[in-house]
């Protein structure tokens, strides 16, 4: 028996005035009576499309038969249903629906409902403003971003061949509902796509609300994503609904309340209706790119991330606020970068090129002339001023680049006054603080964080342990950390963890301490990282944990990720070897986990000198401030007794003193002065010696107390060479120290540099020695590589110049914070490549490059060697061939093109109707398919080898289907000329087929066809080009279709290298 839909508990929101945003879930029956009640009617037109009228067409209909009833009304519904899509957006679509409301004697009393997504309500908006002269409407958005986003506010629009949303009106509707069980039957993709939207509204007006969202990420994707649906209408009344749908209903309608506010405060669009298009400057100039591969929430997420990032550069915003920011996002499971690897899967061989980028953004109704303007923060829930500010391209060309120039600093009298910088918190306490916070009992407020890739892969890896709660206080400055007491359970996914080598091997052991997969989806815990990541060793560590009882297996390289582990009752302690002589942090994994252990632990290490010491000494001082202390019985041997942190109330991370040394380093290269305000000699880590131990006795003059370090450097040119120097308690800093040495004048006998004890650094994020030899030696360096170091002849800075392709960084922070010291003195500039690689330690390094040290950088586009190989590798005389289905345009497009380019068209039907001497149905009809396909995969050969150049050469819809035909076109693609896909709106050829008589019938679903040759056509082309447009293909004098073949010409001289300026052409930095 169907349960009886109850009377809703509903939430309003006042918009022009008007209480008629509606919010709830199970809103239907609902809807149907408000509607009669508000606006009343003789007719009432629900417009939908063919994905949403199986799931809620018949249900709408039937509560609307039941209502007439009831409240005995002579009203009545007509329904009419769209194919779904942008394409249905135009004007020939929204002259179908007025045709069809005039044919059925609607008036002026009509009633027109959008049931659907954005193009649903843009589009039905449009019809309800002009049919006769204005009708009420009533917006049903079943999508998040429709319901956050474009069904409030009275923006109607359709598209044309010209743009989107050209053609409209300002007409609001009558009632808005937003029913929240809808988005249960999204895709989890589609979901997510509007949340970037409840994102941004939250960033650009409320702190409290974006709280909210990034404390409850988990709670409102379970909301939608994983309904239970055995609890019949839940959520429809307060008594049923679950705090994570109510939580879902706050920030839904909490969006909503705002875009309400500005609507009501500027409904036409002026300035404070512009704060709404935060992230859509640069999201919008992606999505013309990208679009259909990337969908709207998903640019717009990337383009939020980018225009925090120029607004930090400009000074106006923190880069904790811009961590947040980032950190929200992801948590959705939103994209923050076009480098993202699935990113890259959705959009191909696709580039983002940032001059074509600024030349889209000069089209945007925010602009004041040729005034670019961009929202900017100033903090999480506020911005700048009351409208988008006016942003300068040069400063939008910097950020959005991926390549920076550096170029030499030129010191006046006025550059010599001191600096005073503030280095971002310590990536190594920030880590060890985080894994001691989340197995410690009690609340702990971490001040001076690291808000980095790294530390966010720590930090979200730890949350899907169980191991911890988390919040942000401070508007982020600190985090809260409610940790677990050493309760960890096994994740209901893998745990990936970037390039993040200290994440990677702190939370080995961690997982190892999980005592039983019991009540987990999973049954074992998977680490993985990116591809370097899965060559960087922790076999050591794995072995000791093994030995132990710990059931690690390898899953591919042995001795390097993804591991997976298997849970063993928990680590069962006792004597523990471990040879620590590669890398430190194996011994710091064992020591923080070692007091969850079954037993008491004795660690004892192995294998010769024990690497960075240091940072061993700095994990036993911080697990003594939470509670634990470590004895050392002998210089190898250290006792860890049973227990359970106790987590203090506040604490403090102290400053990088690893990224410390690039300030440092760029005032002793270029003789200026510079001041850490955060770091000084009580420092918790070893390289906090650096001023002291390298650039002292390089010629610099320091002075340090206890939290300060100030570094004058002397003349340029003058720095010394080091001839022997020992850095194992300070191993990321040789990089720092290589490049300075690059530059040494040494006047009274060699000038070489020897940097030893850094053999840890040839597994690193890169092989660092290697790297630095090789990157140096671009510039004109002398290096080599030592058993355990570096050697480096100092040379002239005035004889250096950077290389020509750039610093290649080998996705390294600090390679590339560390060449950008040596562009500061190199004549010429130094173009670093990869510059967001700095993001794993120090996100703003090239904003305090520019903005506090005074260094001028530029930005680069980097151009990707693919494109310009498909251009380029193959004769542009080539024969082009045209797939696709039937009646999507190829023969079209290919006579137009082969018209405006003084080529020869081929039609391969018409080819094999004058080889076989007989009509292609006639064939059929006497031979059948099979046979057809054959002589059909047969003429082509033939014809591209009588048509190997000049020619266009149009193929039958189901060429595909034969797989000889398919390895032809493959081989055709790949060694000889393009082969370019034809893609149509499959409805909208279905259509027009269904009216063409001319063709032999396929004898089956077009749809089902359709279906089975999609994948074909994708892998036997190399190009696609996609009409869109609702005309019919070849109508002769037809406006519109003039412009697909105008755009199909431009296409294919790019595609064969024509005309590649457009799309391929090098910035001037």
């Amino acid at each position: 028996m169907t349960a009886e839909q109850p009377t809703p508990d509903v939430l309003k929101v006042s918009i022009l005035g008007a209480e008629s945003i509606i919010v709830g879930f199970h809103l239907s029956e609902y809807i149907v009576r408000d509607v009669l009640s508000a606006v009343k009617s003789s007719t009432y037109v629900l417009v939908t499309d063919t994905n949403l009228e199986p799931l809620y067409l018949n249900k709408f209909k039937a509560h609307f038969e039941k209502a007439f009833k009831d409240l005995g009304l002579n009203s009545r519904l007509l329904t009419y249903v769209l194919p779904p899509g942008e394409l249905s957006k135009s004007r020939a679509v929204k002259g179908q629906i007025e045709d069809f409301m005039l044919g059925n004697s609607c008036t002026r009393d009509t009633c027109v409902i959008a049931m659907g997504g954005g193009v649903i309500g843009d589009l039905v908006g449009f019809v309800a403003a002009t049919f006769m002269r204005g009708v009420p409407f009533i917006q049903v958005p079943t999508t998040l971003l429709a319901m956050v986003d474009s069904s409030i506010g009275g923006k109607t629009a359709i598209d044309t061949p010209h743009g989107k949303n050209l053609i409209g009106a300002f007409w609001q509707p009558k009632r808005i509902f937003l029913d929240l069980s809808f988005l249960q039957t999204l895709p989890e993709r589609e979901f997510i796509n509007g949340m970037a939207e409840v994102i941004k509204t939250a960033a650009i007006w409320s702190e409290s609300d974006f709280t909210l969202l990034e404390n409850g990420a988990e709670s409102i994707r379970d909301a939608v994503l994983k309904p239970d649906l055995s609890v019949p209408f839940q959520g429809a009344t307060e008594s049923t609904r679950t705090p994570a749908q109510t939580l879902l209903l706050t920030v839904v309608l909490a969006s909503a309340a705002v875009k309400a506010h500005v609507v009501t405060n500027d409904e036409r669009e002026s300035d404070l209706r512009g704060l709404l298009n935060f992230g859509h400057s640069v999201g919008h100039a992606i999505e013309a790119i990208v679009s259909p591969m990337m969908l709207h929430g998903e640019c717009v997420s990337i383009g939020m991330i980018k225009e925090a990032e120029i607004a930090r550069y400009l000074g106006h915003l923190s880069q904790v606020a811009v961590g947040r920011l980032t950190r929200c996002l992801q948590s959705y499971g939103l994209p923050i970068s076009l480098e993202e690897k699935r990113v890259k899967q959705w959009i191909g061989d696709k580039h983002c090129h940032v001059d074509e980028m600024l030349e889209i953004m000069k089209v945007d109704k925010k602009n004041i002339g040729s005034q670019k303007r961009i929202v900017m923060l100033s903090t999480i829930g506020k911005t700048l001023e009351p409208r988008p500010s006016v942003v300068s391209d040069e400063v939008i060309h910097k950020v959005l680049c991926p390549a920076g120039i550096v170029i030499p600093k030129v010191v006046s009298a006025d550059a010599e006054k001191p600096v005073n910088i503030t280095v971002p918190g310590s990536k190594s306490i920030s880590n060890r603080a985080l894994v001691l916070a989340a197995l410690g009992k009690g609340v702990c407020r971490v001040k001076g964080l690291l808000h980095s890739d790294d530390t966010q892969y720590m930090l979200q890896a730890l949350k899907k342990l169980g191991s911890l709660e988390y919040e942000w206080e401070d508007n982020g400055d600190t985090l809260v950390v409610s940790g677990g007491s050493g309760k960890l359970q096994v994740p209901n996914s893998e745990l990936y963890l970037g390039n993040a080598g200290t994440a990677a091997r702190f939370l080995t052991t961690v997982c190892a301490l999980i005592p039983t997969a019991d009540g987990a989806e999973n049954s074992t815990t998977i680490l993985t990282g990116n591809d370097r990541m899965k060559q960087r060793p922790i076999g050591p560590l794995v072995e000791a944990l093994s030995e132990n009882g710990a059931q690690i297996k390898s899953l591919q390289s042995r001795g390097c990720l993804p591991l997976e582990v298997t849970p063993v009752g928990g680590l069962k302690g006792g004597t523990l070897r471990l040879a620590a002589s590669i890398s430190s942090q194996y011994v710091s994994s064992i020591l923080m986990c070692a007091p969850y252990a079954r037993e008491p632990v004795t660690l004892e290490l192995t294998g010769g000198v024990v690497i960075s010491q240091l940072y061993i000494d700095m994990t036993i001082a911080m697990m003594k401030s939470f509670g634990i202390e470590v004895e050392r019985v002998a210089s190898n041997i250290y006792k860890i007794p049973q227990g359970v942190y106790t987590n203090p109330d506040v604490y403090i991370v102290e400053a990088d003193a690893s990224s410390a040394t690039y300030p440092l380093a760029v005032a002793a290269i270029t003789g200026t002065q510079c001041t850490l305000s955060n770091i000084g000699s009580n420092s918790l880590q070893g390289d906090a010696g650096f001023a002291v131990n390298v650039l002292k006795p390089m010629g610099c003059t320091v002075t340090q107390t206890e939290g300060t370090t100030t570094v004058q450097g002397p003349p340029r040119g003058t720095l010394k060479p080091l001839p022997s120097i020992d850095m194992e308690t300070m191993t990321d800093a040789f990089l720092t120290a290589a490049v300075l040495a690059a530059v040494t004048s040494e006047f009274n006998g060699e000038n070489i540099t020897r940097i030893t004890g850094i053999a840890n650094q040839r597994v690193k994020e890169c092989n660092r020695i290697a790297a630095m030899v090789t990157e140096l030696g671009k510039f004109g360096v002398k290096a080599s590589e030592l058993p355990d170091g570096i050697q480096i002849h100092g040379a002239n800075y005035e004889d250096l110049r950077g290389p020509k392709d750039g610093v290649n960084c080998y996705d390294d922070h600090r390679v590339a914070m560390s060449f950008s010291v040596l562009g500061c003195i190199v004549p010429g500039g130094s173009m670093i490549c990869e510059k967001k690689c700095v993001e794993k330690t120090w996100p703003g390094w090239w904003d305090a490059l520019e903005n506090i040290l005074e260094v001028e950088t530029r930005g680069f586009d980097l151009i990707p060697v693919v494109n310009t190989e498909v251009v380029n590798k193959k004769s542009p005389e080539a024969s082009i061939v045209l797939i696709g289905m039937r009646g999507a345009g190829k023969t079209t497009l290919g006579r137009a093109a082969a018209s405006a380019l003084s080529r020869q068209f081929v039609d391969i039907d018409h080819y094999m109707e004058e080889k076989l001497n007989t009509t292609i149905p006639q064939f059929i009809e006497a031979n059948g398919w099979v046979q057809f396909r054959e002589q059909e995969s047969q003429l082509l050969v033939e014809a591209l080898e009588q048509y190997p150049n000049n020619a266009i050469i149009a193929c039958g819809g189901g060429i595909v289907e034969t797989p000889s035909s398919c390895e032809v076109l493959k081989k055709f693609a790949k060694e000889k000329g393009p082969v370019i896909q034809i893609l149509q709106d499959i409805q909208k050829v279905k259509r027009y087929l269904d009216q063409d008589t001319t063709r032999p019938m396929y004898g089956q679903d077009m749809l089902d066809i359709w279906e089975r040759r999609k994948p074909l056509y994708e892998v036997c082309s190399s190009h696609e080009f996609v009409v869109s447009t609702d005309v019919t293909p070849g109508v002769d004098g037809n406006a519109e279709w003039s412009l697909v073949e105008r755009d199909f010409v431009k296409f294919v001289q790019f595609v064969v290298g024509k005309d590649t300026n457009r799309f391929l052409r090098k910035l001037v930095p």
